[in-house]
């Protein structure tokens, strides 16, 4: 394909048109920091970057503007001259980001007759979570798989792009089981759990649906070990990992195509790989950039973050190649399974805040549950609270019940081994006083004691008076043992990103492809639309990832 092919406009989709209206890119900022200083105003969304100021005069005016905070963490970078380069290489692909996305595009794009380089930031392969999930296209109807749509459509509040979650629907079952065979040469700890553990989907369709469920564990082994072993087998395909290597900026020719990246190792020396065919961005989130999340999620400024080193760096290298980051209002994941079983986290028990006060309808799901604990004082913190006939009382409740005996694990006070869970995270516990409970959930007890008494008092009557939750699922808490899970949420990850096409080739302001450039992973845009992530297919994120990562490895190295 030639740069011009790769330049030349099509018809812009309405998903598409709305991001660019709403969307981040250099013209659109610009634009806004122009305007507040009475510089020139850019408008339209075409024609490009305006010749009537350069990018130096409008960042200038940027910086004195009220939105010149978004230059803290979107610096112009310098370019990086010829005479410091200590060496350079050419590739076909070379792939930024070593993790859930990074490693299947290098090892598809190698299986499909690729030379490729993976530049990462750390030392080793990273990544996270357990479970990665596709659907298994040839044990489900197409109205089912349809249906599956229609609802992560709905999951996102319609604001994500169809296309793409079809590119997932239709494609990951066949992605997610390629990743399994793959990793077990590499000798993964990775099995197929199929669709029993899809709670989540029930009701989503009356027609046959079924998934293919990856799970890298138990606990503590996760998907970064599993994308490790992953690795092995790209590189026994050809494909060169560069670790302690972070991509500093993007090399783009004089029409502004992507043809390689500039890294930096940990001498400070620079290093150029040059890729034939494409660079794929696989870096990750910006979770640990505290002024990206000030301004793209600034009501998450209380949590804690789950991961370490994603600054964002991808985002600025796709930024200043010309690419658009998603209006701001993105999606975060903020869930917690450590704490208790991952199948009890929806169970309508009994919630309450830091203090100890009932403060939701608990019907609410965890991944939602972030929305009512964004103050300084809970910061994500709450538990669940049950007493000793929950076996029976919540039988049939969505998900699986754990027993007493099974949840053993999960109490740092219990001596059973932590199997499958890390111990550091194991916040389960039981009493034989309310009182006592109260103490070990770190709540006040009298707060506590008396919020589980009103509690009971509305389950008596079958009406919530205060919260409005249905009378089915309203469980008195009065037989001792009592049982509470302190569950603790911080920002697993934020999935929003940079505008892409359906093949996750990255798009300008004007919606036309950036030669070279291919977004995926957390750092791609489009897949979720919603402010928070949906449970509804459990492993959806990591699915995601494997897949957008084998489509795009197989497509660049196809060019």
């Amino acid at each position: 394909m030639s740069n011009n092919d790769s330049k030349k406009p099509e018809a812009i989709d309405q998903y598409t048109a709305n991001v660019l209206q709403n969307g981040i890119s250099r013209r659109s900022f610009l634009t806004r920091a122009a305007v507040g200083t009475g510089a020139v105003a850019f408008t339209g969304l075409s024609g490009g970057m305006a010749s009537a100021a350069t990018d130096d005069a409008c960042q200038n005016a940027a910086k004195s503007s009220d939105g010149g905070a978004t230059l803290e963490f979107m610096p112009k970078p310098k370019p990086i001259s010829d005479r410091l380069i200590v060496s350079t290489q050419t590739f076909d692909v070379v792939v930024v980001g070593a993790g859930a996305s990074g490693v299947p595009a290098a090892l598809s794009a190698a299986e499909n007759g690729a030379k490729v380089a993976v530049l990462q930031k750390q030392a080793i392969v990273v990544s996270q979570g357990n479970t990665g999930s596709g659907i298994d296209l040839a044990n489900s109807d197409k109205a089912g798989v349809e249906a599956m749509v229609s609802r992560l459509m709905s999951d996102s509040a319609h604001r994500c792009h169809p296309e793409l979650v079809r590119e997932w629907a239709y494609n990951s079952g066949e992605a997610v089981s390629w990743v399994i065979d793959r990793a077990k040469k590499g000798g993964a700890q990775i099995v197929d759990q199929g669709t029993k553990v899809q709670h989540g989907i029930r009701g989503v369709t009356e027609h046959k649906l079924n998934f293919v469920t990856s799970f890298c564990g138990p606990k503590p082994y996760t998907t970064g070990d599993g994308m490790r072993d992953l690795a092995k087998v790209a590189e026994k395909a050809g494909v060169k990992f560069f670790f302690n290597m972070p991509a500093q900026q993007l090399i783009q020719d004089e029409s502004g195509k992507v043809i390689g990246v500039i890294a930096k190792d940990r001498d400070g020396k620079y290093h150029k790989y040059l890729a034939k065919k494409g660079v794929i961005l696989s870096s990750g989130d910006y979770q640990n950039n505290e002024a990206m999340c000030n301004f793209f999620i600034p009501d998450l400024k209380h949590f804690e973050r789950k991961q370490m080193d994603r600054t964002g760096d991808g985002f600025s290298m796709a930024y200043w190649a010309g690419g658009v980051i998603e209006p701001i209002g993105h999606t975060k994941m903020l869930h917690d399974f450590d704490a208790g079983p991952a199948s009890m986290c929806d169970m309508p028990f009994l919630a309450v805040n830091r203090k100890g006060n009932r403060f939701v309808n608990e019907t609410v799901e965890m991944s939602l549950m972030n929305n009512y604990l964004r103050d300084a004082e809970n910061a994500g913190n709450y538990s669940q609270v049950f007493d000793s006939n929950y076996m029976d009382q919540a039988a049939n409740w969505p998900g699986k019940l754990y027993s007493p005996e099974e949840m053993k694990i999960y109490m740092p006070e219990d001596p059973a081994p932590k199997v499958g869970v890390f111990a550091s995270q194991t916040n389960t516990y039981s009493a034989n006083t309310l009182e006592e409970l109260a103490v070990k959930l770190e709540c006040d007890p009298k707060t506590f004691v008396a919020n589980v008494k009103r509690y009971n008092e509305l389950c008596k009557t079958g009406k919530d008076d205060d919260f409005g939750k249905p009378s089915s699922k309203m469980l008195p808490v009065v037989k001792a043992p009592f049982y509470g899970i302190h569950r603790r949420m911080r920002i697993s990850t934020l999935c929003s990103g940079m505008l892409v096409d359906k093949n996750h080739q990255a798009l300008d302001a004007d919606g036309n492809k950036i030669g070279g450039l291919f977004v995926i992973g957390n750092l791609g845009g489009g897949f979720y639309g919603g402010v928070d992530y949906p449970l509804t297919v459990f492993g959806l994120s990591l699915g995601r990832c494997y897949t957008f990562g084998y489509l795009a490895g197989r497509y660049v190295a196809k060019l």
